[in-house]
């Protein structure tokens, strides 16, 4: 690629996400800043508005209850995806417990939940496959603006083949939790 103007090729460099936990370590970066490495690109992640807020704190609520020991539920904490990737989900069901996680994040999770508004065309295309091809058995999108739930199932390469909408008055079962329901209702701000 080359700059406009230019007989300089730009360079595009690929960020491993040991390169950038190294970076977050030695304070590369701004305290509050919001970011996450997906497929070696690091973003900024959108401000959080109160819908979004609130819908996380639901979801997060929610599947504590649901999941209870054996379990934790992380909110908006690292995942160390793969050799690039380090997303930030919304939230993240993992087995064990907190102390668990003290020397490393987890690399895998039961469940991975975005609660998305203005990043909702990003979660449902690039976070979509990111969490197929890294083997995650269940991503569910909060879609704030349809008021739904999609429940995405099945890893396949990096596509699920199972995909469900979910509205208002309907219900879902975690397949690691079947025997326990979840009111989209419960769910939604």
């Amino acid at each position: 690629m080359r700059a406009a103007g230019s007989d300089v090729a730009l360079r595009h460099y690929r960020l491993s996400r040991v390169e950038y936990d190294r970076a977050v370590e030695a304070g590369a970066f701004e305290p509050d800043a919001r970011l996450e490495l997906v497929d070696g690109e690091l973003s900024a992640m959108t401000p959080e508005g109160v819908s979004h807020t609130v819908g996380v704190d639901l979801v997060a609520d929610c599947l504590r209850r649901v999941f209870g020991p054996g379990f934790y539920v992380r909110i908006q904490h690292p995942l160390a995806a793969d050799d690039y990737s380090e997303p930030e989900p919304d939230v993240a069901v993992v087995t064990g417990a907190i102390r668990d996680y003290d020397r490393g994040h987890p690399t895998s999770a039961v469940l991975v939940v975005e609660v998305s508004n203005e990043s909702l065309r990003y979660d449902r295309t690039v976070k979509q496959r990111l969490y197929a091809r890294t083997g995650i058995p269940e991503y569910w999108i909060l879609a704030l603006p349809e008021h739904r739930l999609e429940v995405y199932r099945d890893p396949a390469g990096d596509l699920y083949r199972g995909v469900t909408n979910h509205a208002s008055g309907d219900e879902v079962a975690p397949p690691a939790r079947p025997d326990t329901p979840i009111a989209v209702d419960d769910l939604l701000p």
